[in-house]
């Protein structure tokens, strides 16, 4: 919401019939609401940790829960379409989740997309992020949360994060522009950076990431990471094809 143009952007993207969805903190919808137009393919993800006391002290602020419920409340009354993402970490409260789910609910709210806080270079001297074993325990109860609650993760990506499932990370599918280029090899990983495209694709050694192959990458869970694996079938089972149609009808 602070660029200047975010608005004319979302809606031009639309235009040309694309789905846009705009990950916001909250703090200003009620401000920039009128940039936008309420349309079928665009989506305000609100990002939200758990009920006031959690999300705040997750932010370092108080009072940012109360704004993003009331952008939430203003964006549903304007016709938009808006669903949550919430991230869990080593202290949350699976419990206080589903509570802020059922909160959300009388809100209208469309949809949750939920990850593991995992850890990884950069990071892992917090005590606040997950290990491997850590995410299969915090998510072992999530089909619970699949069957009460519209959760936009793939089934099979649910699997994964249970520990049913292991899949390889499709790392392509986290690419990251900024000013000095096409970051590689991911999003949290940066090893160099690439005039273009081409290069960045062409030229990073996709072989040498991963689980198994770097020790940066043991931990990570990352939705573009792993989401595309899912999509595209690989490590995939007899029955994902009827998960994943149930899933889209539901």
């Amino acid at each position: 919401f602070l660029h200047p143009k975010i608005g004319e952007m979302s809606n031009r993207l639309i235009e040309r019939g694309r789905n846009v969805i705009l990950c916001t903190n909250g703090m200003f919808i009620k401000k920039k609401i009128g940039d936008f137009k309420a349309h079928e393919c665009f989506f305000l993800n609100v990002h939200l940790d758990g009920l006031e006391k959690t999300h705040d002290l997750c932010v370092e602020r108080d009072g940012v829960f109360k704004t993003a419920i009331e952008g939430i409340q203003i964006a549903k009354q304007a016709g938009f379409k808006v669903m949550t993402n919430t991230t869990v970490y080593k202290e949350t409260d699976m419990d206080e989740i589903w509570r802020m789910f059922e909160m959300l609910e009388t809100l209208g709210v469309d949809g949750h997309t939920i990850a593991p806080a995992y850890g990884y270079s950069a990071v892992n001297d917090r005590e606040i992020f997950l290990t491997r074993d850590d995410i299969h325990e915090k998510f072992r109860d999530i089909d619970r949360f699949s069957k009460r609650f519209p959760i936009i993760d793939s089934p099979i990506y649910m699997e994964f994060l249970k520990g049913d499932r292991e899949l390889p990370c499709t790392t392509w599918g986290s690419p990251t522009y900024n000013v000095l280029g096409w970051k590689g090899p991911c999003y949290v990983i940066t090893d160099g950076h690439y005039k273009t495209f081409e290069e960045y694709m062409t030229q990073t050694q996709w072989d040498a990431y991963g689980p198994g192959n770097d020790p940066r990458c043991e931990h990570c869970m990352m939705h573009t990471g792993f989401e595309p694996s899912a999509a595209v079938g690989i490590n995939s089972k007899f029955t994902d094809s009827f998960k994943n149609l149930s899933w889209l009808l539901s």
